[in-house]
């Protein structure tokens, strides 16, 4: 018997033991991430007992350059708590100031299950008035939007509730699993500066029927550190990168893209990707890609890597002269007969025959050449900025941007055939739109290749600059000046000459440079093929200032021109006299 109760008695303090470690975990070692889904207990208390209405998540915000909001935006509202429904307070004078009818304000809230934001946005003055009347349950608030309307959407990103990424990145962080995270873009690549501390709230204790505990006094609560939320100043302009977007839905564009760079800071001024970003289904169908910075089949806009190869080499005397009635083998007749081209007219008619050759004699001579001159023009790597900002080495702005390729081993590199058709931006030849509008900004500057920012400083929430992103030239050798110019004349012939690829873009109010691509895909809808159409160059020549790269991406061969869609670019910028 003694035995019995001692053995009772000892399983009867290891209960207890048990109990008091678990509650010594629940209360003092995990009250923040509690158990394998890392629970925040305390967040999950106060929602028992209380009402939250979401002011702003606290996460940083994006700007373009002249300040002006593109996530984030707040916008002047009404908060009406459920709990009016069973208080007599003064309906009519807040109809008065909204002018709707006490029955509009009173249906709303008898239906509310929790804080709703009522009717539309607010005035300054409409916001002074409701608070005076210091109405528990109704608040004139600044409410931060949904962002349905974010323009450059692609490029800023996504964000959502992932607690399991949260902890992955952050292990040493508080925070729950609904705290947002970056999942793609600009947001990913930012998120380090951006993840909240803290988020802004109406808060009011309820029992457990939802009644008013505490009188009825709801708090504000918002993050106790001044200097945040940060701000990421993004280079891109709000009004320009509207143009762009509105222009791209004008023609019809369903899949590609339009890049514009400013040419003396190497920024950019407007990125657009479409399909647009579906926002309910972030991850569904083409709007989720950033086309713009994924790596395309660039057709003949390639020719100008071989041109400046073949220029700097020496392999195309001013007397050279190519039977551009010949197809790219040598053999038989081309489907689209050009007859004999000097050097320059096969660039500006885009002669298959006279690059598919010059890329076979620059293999021949070195097959490592034609990847020498991609890579000096900035086409292999990618091209966004990157380097060391604070405790983060080798940050980059835009995770998600891809390189450049040509061949994909050495075999390729020793094929003839191979070098022929890379020659001309087929086979496996892939590039960015980003790294072409960057080519076109490198040639214009003189050959130095630069990288491209998207981001130009982050601040804190008073305004003071936190880090500011300089202008960085890429790694690695560039073209020769001599190269670069010789460049900008094949450039501005395609242009300017009659029979040039480009000659519908030469009555423009600023002159042209620039280079065609129509590319061959292995895609095909029916019988037909679908191709890949280019257009990237720069302008005013005389004076570069802007560097465009416009893409329509598996396009029919009578449909999807993206001359139309360059020009009204050139048109716009030369009409805002920017």
């Amino acid at each position: 018997m003694p035995n019995r109760i001692r053995g009772i008695s000892v399983f009867i303090l290891c209960a207890i033991l048990v109990l008091l470690l678990r509650l010594a975990q629940i209360q003092l070692l995990e009250p923040e991430s509690f158990g394998k889904h890392h629970i925040n207990l305390l967040e999950e208390s106060v929602k028992q007992r209380a009402q939250e209405f979401l002011l702003d998540d606290g996460r940083g915000e994006f700007y373009d350059k002249n300040g002006r909001a593109l996530t984030g935006t707040k916008v002047p509202s009404l908060v009406l708590f459920p709990f009016l429904k069973d208080m007599d307070w003064d309906v009519e004078a807040l109809a008065e100031i909204l002018n709707v009818t006490p029955e509009e304000i009173e249906a709303a809230v008898r239906t509310a299950e929790k804080p709703i934001v009522f009717g539309r946005p607010l005035t300054e003055e409409e916001m002074e008035k409701i608070n005076r009347l210091k109405i528990p349950g109704a608040f004139a608030v600044y409410k931060e939007t949904d962002g349905k309307d974010t323009i450059a959407a692609q490029l800023i990103g996504v964000i959502g509730e992932n607690g399991k990424l949260f902890r992955e990145r952050y292990p040493d962080r508080s925070g729950s699993a609904k705290t947002p995270v970056g999942l793609t873009g600009l947001q990913k690549g930012f998120d380090e500066f951006l993840i909240p501390d803290e988020n802004s709230r109406l808060v009011f204790h309820v029992d457990g029927k939802g009644d008013p505990l505490f009188g009825l006094h709801v708090r504000y609560i918002s993050p106790a550190n001044p200097y945040t939320p940060l701000k990421a100043i993004m280079t891109i302009d709000g009004e320009i990168q509207r143009e762009a977007e509105r222009i791209a839905d004008l023609h019809k564009m369903k899949k590609g893209g339009i890049v514009l760079l400013d040419i003396e800071t190497n920024s950019v001024l407007a990125l657009v990707s479409r399909p647009n970003l579906d926002r309910a289904n972030p991850f569904s169908g083409d709007g989720s890609k950033n086309f713009p910075v994924e790596a395309q089949i660039p057709g003949s806009v390639f020719k100008t890597v071989i041109a400046a190869a073949a220029i700097e080499e020496g392999i195309v005397p001013p007397d050279r002269q190519f039977d551009c009635d010949r197809p790219i083998t040598g053999e038989g007749e081309a489907e689209r007969k050009l007859g004999v081209l000097d050097f320059p007219a096969s660039f500006a008619q885009s002669c298959n025959y006279t690059f598919a050759q010059l890329a076979k004699e620059l293999a021949e001579k070195d097959k490592n050449l034609i990847e020498k001159y991609a890579e000096r023009l900035g086409l292999l790597e990618p091209v966004g900025w990157r380097g060391d900002v604070f405790r983060l080495p080798d940050f980059r702005q835009l995770p998600d941007e891809e390189g450049g390729r040509v061949f994909l081993n050495d075999e390729e590199r020793r094929d003839k055939n191979f070098a022929a058709l890379t020659g001309i931006g087929q086979k496996n030849v892939r590039i960015t739109p980003l790294a072409a509008a960057n080519m076109m900004a490198a040639i214009a500057r003189g050959g130095e290749k630069k990288q491209v920012r998207f981001v130009s400083e982050i601040r804190y929430a008073d305004g003071s600059t936190m880090f500011s992103f300089p202008e960085q030239r890429m790694a690695g050798e560039n073209i020769s000046p001599d190269t670069a110019k010789a460049l900008q004349k094949l450039l501005r012939g395609v242009v300017e000459k009659e029979k040039g690829t480009g000659s519908a873009l030469n009555r423009l109010p600023a002159a042209v440079a620039g280079k065609s691509g129509t590319a061959e895909t292995n895609r095909y809808a029916g019988e037909k093929q679908l191709l890949n159409k280019w257009f990237v160059g720069y302008f005013p020549y005389e004076k570069p200032k802007y560097a465009l790269a416009v893409v329509n991406l598996e396009v029919f061969a009578d449909e999807g021109s993206v001359l139309p869609i360059f020009a009204d670019m050139v048109k716009y910028l030369h009409g805002k006299g920017s």
